[in-house]
């Protein structure tokens, strides 16, 4: 009797079904304790070079990642505290901000009411209902639990990272040790490439958003509207988050420039951040970050909006670093290189298929080599 025969195909189907649901479940379930962890080894990561510089300087080991780790901590800080500082500034103007608002959002709901003869009583009515259920989901005591959450998360990830840069050795060993010596070699190209793709990501972010900041800020400055390097910081990390930050960006941008200013200047917010995302798409993001990750939109897209369902904001700044390094791990495995090929953004000009016959030798009956099929042919 053969024991080695494969299983149906439905049942293998089913496996890899229940598999991923079974995976993705684990991911969701378990949110609070694996976010931090990934956040800490990208960090780790992205922190080793420092390190070993440190340690070829013969530092002692636990003295380099010390400072390595309280310097990054440092730099931290410092971010939060600019930010902190604008938003001071912006605190202090809220009360004017609310007046002004009020006033634009009673003259649209007038509008609104003259214009499709709805009265004001139901508009009204509306907007309050709204706003009861935005305050029942941002409850207070869930909010405080949420804060309570990130508070433990932010002291626990220095920790965090600090013992993966410790165990980093014997983490390598263990990774070692689980596959056969035969497999050595395409074990350590892809921790080689995952570590390069991180690294060179994560910095080429930064960079991008030191730019952006910068771009942003400036060109509020020059039309004149107010807390120009709050909202220059604010768009600059929203724009990590592909496609939607950018969204969320611009309407922040011309929400504040239609409280503070007046209604043409939402125009020239919108012409500015067109400009300057331009200069993104076109310059920056193609020299800095996108030659790095090669991902095409499709899966950038459908990533961030899954990270976004599993973890949240969290999710949708980590989709796109983990998908590139799971397209690095696919493209060294050959069952899996279909998969990274899918993922990347090399885009053939046609698909052939060797399976494939014409319709024309069919009709004649030809059972001889079939010629290749273009997808233009299957797209008719």
């Amino acid at each position: 009797m053969n024991t080695s025969a494969k299983p149906p195909f439905y049942a293998r189907t089913a496996l890899v079904f229940i598999s991923v649901f079974a995976f993705v479940f684990t991911l969701w379930i378990g949110r609070d304790i694996i976010v931090p962890v990934v956040y800490a080894l990208l960090i780790a990561v992205l922190l080793n070079p420092f390190v070993n510089f440190l340690l070829r300087k013969k530092v002692n080991k636990v003295i380099a990642i010390t400072l390595t780790v309280s310097l990054a901590v440092l730099a931290v800080v410092a971010a939060v505290y600019l930010i902190s500082s604008q938003l001071s500034i912006f605190n202090e103007a809220y009360p004017r901000l609310k007046e002004k608002l009020d006033v634009i959002t009673n003259s649209t709901v007038q509008w609104v009411s003259e214009k499709f003869n709805i009265r004001l009583s139901k508009i009204n009515a509306w907007i309050a209902e709204t706003q009861k259920g935005v305050i029942r989901d941002f409850a207070i005591a869930e909010t405080l639990s949420d804060a309570g959450q990130v508070m433990v998360t932010v002291m626990l990830l220095p920790v965090y990272v600090f013992l993966f840069l410790y165990y980093k050795t014997l983490l390598l060993e263990f990774i070692r040790r689980l596959f056969r010596s035969a497999h050595h070699m395409v074990v350590a190209d892809v921790l080689i490439n995952t570590k390069r793709i991180a690294q060179s990501y994560l910095l080429g972010l930064f960079f991008e958003m030191l730019i952006m900041a910068v771009l942003n800020s400036a060109g509020l400055l020059l039309l004149g509207i107010e807390y120009a390097i709050l909202l220059g910081i604010i768009g600059a990390v929203l724009n990590v988050i592909p496609y939607l930050g950018g969204i969320i960006g611009v309407l922040l941008y011309m929400t504040i420039a239609l409280i503070t200013k007046s209604p043409v200047y939402v125009i020239y917010v919108a012409a500015l951040y067109a400009t300057i995302q331009f200069i993104d798409n076109n310059f920056i993001v193609p020299r800095i970050v996108a030659a790095r990750v090669k991902l095409n939109a499709l899966i950038s897209i459908i990533v961030v909006l899954i990270g976004s369902a599993l973890w949240g904001v969290s999710g949708m700044f980590l989709s796109i670093p983990l998908t590139a390094i799971m397209k690095g791990i696919f493209d060294h495995i050959e069952p899996l290189k279909p998969w990274g090929f899918l993922m990347g953004n090399i885009v053939p000009t046609n698909s052939r298929f060797s399976f494939a016959k014409k319709k024309e030798n069919h009709k004649a009956g030809n059972a001889s080599a079939p010629p290749l099929l273009s997808s233009n042919y299957l797209l008719k």
